[in-house]
């Protein structure tokens, strides 16, 4: 099955004339109109914050006041960014930090929306194939294959896949980059780069600007197919035989198109959600987690897009696993502070927590948080590494999310103070992702186990 990170369980819709990218066309609309929308952010920003300060001189509440500025402005962020693809799309999924701290009326339009755009990427039509194929393998890439299939099998947020047979005769996945896409993507975060104060108001503790330039960094990598194609192969080759992991051998690329092999699978993560039975949900939800785990000690790599569609369920049992565009490059696995903060955490010593978000920049030295409100904060999210075997589910994720949005200091109070280091901004993707696959699953997993095996620090015996 091909490496995409959407939808690769349902065909690619054919769309109406009007919608398909023309050669010239950015992915989503002119640049005029994305640079509007993005545009309209801060106006409404100032217009907002006047309105504040005008309630505030007839006598309303400052903490009122700016909670009111913070729905107002959570809300016409993720409606911009929810009517644009390419960057903004990108930013508004890594900013899943703010899915904790935004009350639902908010956060879940905004699910809403990207699950509309992931669902209606237009595919290329044939001429424009075979234009990419063209430019990317030359006037004679059809000799190059023995068939090639022009109806894509599946799409993703910036390119899409095709199935083709290579000239030796081997099953193949071609995928191809949009028309425009590196420019969407580009133009879309140098916008948001000059609205890093709109999402201060949001989290006032959070450093925003280093954040869009990890962001930005790291698109930049998901955009050179031939650097997906390097980490490709460096998992193909460490997973290499592995009893019940499979990852596909690139075999040929350039920066807009990849060849890799194709994967046989009729399956994904995505549907034992929806229809697996209790022992599939166990067996492959311990297994993705240990993957995740394993890819920094194995490779050096973090696979970075934890989406279920990503993981392929293959005809022999094991978990087939695509898309390698996003990866945090750990060449020294994890960081053994994450596992040392997570440990003290569980053995309830919150004031060395408190010491090490601190030391690793999650929270700035003036922050006016206790080792008891954190305590309070972090405790139950550790639930799962207190022991043997933890069962995850959509209401124990749910009372998570409830609790840490509510209006009290050691919800919302306590998100808004919290920073997100941008050394850690993919990891938290993957841990956040990782656990809302495993609650959706509702797995059980010998969690605290994987953690001993593959979270450096985590089962240091520590000296206090």
């Amino acid at each position: 099955m091909p490496d995409t990170p959407e939808k690769a369980d349902r065909p690619a819709k054919a769309s109406p004339p009007d919608q398909r990218p023309s050669k010239d066309r950015p992915l989503t609309g002119s640049a005029f109109m994305r640079t509007a929308r993005l545009a309209s952010l801060p106006v409404g920003f100032a217009g907002r914050t006047t309105m504040g300060l005008g309630k505030r001189m007839v006598g309303a509440p400052a903490n009122v006041v700016l909670s009111e500025v913070q729905r107002r402005t959570a809300d016409q962020i993720f409606s911009v960014l929810g009517q644009l693809k390419g960057g903004a799309m990108k930013f508004g999924q890594a900013m899943s930090i703010f899915e904790a701290a935004l009350p639902e009326e908010f956060i879940g339009p905004y699910r809403e929306t990207l699950v509309k755009l992931q669902d209606s990427a237009p595919p290329m039509p044939p001429g424009t194939v075979h234009r990419v194929m063209a430019e990317e393998f030359g006037p004679d890439w059809r000799q190059q294959f023995i068939s090639f299939e022009d109806k894509p099998a599946a799409s993703a947020s910036i390119g899409q896949v095709h199935r083709a047979v290579w000239a030796d005769g081997q099953p193949v996945a071609v995928k191809l980059q949009y028309p425009g896409a590196a420019k969407a993507l580009t133009s879309d975060l140098k916008q948001i780069a000059r609205l890093a104060r709109l999402f201060g108001t949001l989290a006032p503790g959070l450093d925003v600007k280093p954040l869009v330039q990890e962001l930005q960094d790291r698109v930049a990598e998901e955009l050179d197919y031939s650097l997906e194609a390097g980490a490709q192969s460096v998992f193909a080759a460490e997973f290499d035989g592995d009893a019940e992991i499979v990852v596909p051998q690139a075999l040929a690329f350039t920066e807009r198109a990849l060849v890799s092999s194709w994967l046989e699978s009729d399956s994904s993560l995505a549907l034992v959600i929806t229809d697996g039975t209790q022992e599939e949900r166990d067996h492959y939800g311990e297994e993705y987690v240990r993957f995740l785990f394993a890819g920094p000690t194995r490779a050096g790599m973090l696979h970075a897009d934890p989406h279920p569609g990503n993981f392929r369920i293959m005809p022999d049992g094991r978990l087939g696993v695509v898309d390698f565009g996003a990866v945090a490059r750990l060449p020294e696995g994890l960081p053994v502070s994450m596992g040392r903060l997570l440990r003290h955490a569980v053995d309830d010593e919150f004031d060395l927590v408190l010491e090490g978000l601190r030391d690793e920049g999650f929270l700035k030295k003036t922050t006016d948080l206790d080792a008891d409100t954190i305590a309070r904060y972090i405790g139950p999210f550790v639930e799962p590494a207190r022991v043997e075997r933890f069962t995850f589910s959509r209401e124990w994720m749910r009372e998570q999310m409830l609790r840490v949005s509510a209006p009290t200091a050691e919800g919302m109070g306590t998100a808004m103070k919290i920073n997100l280091p941008p050394q850690y901004l993919l990891i938290h993707r993957v841990w956040i992702g990782g656990i809302g696959v495993l609650s959706q699953l509702g797995a059980t997993a010998p969690f605290r186990s994987i953690l001993e095996e593959s979270l450096p620090g985590f089962a240091d015996q520590l000296e206090h």
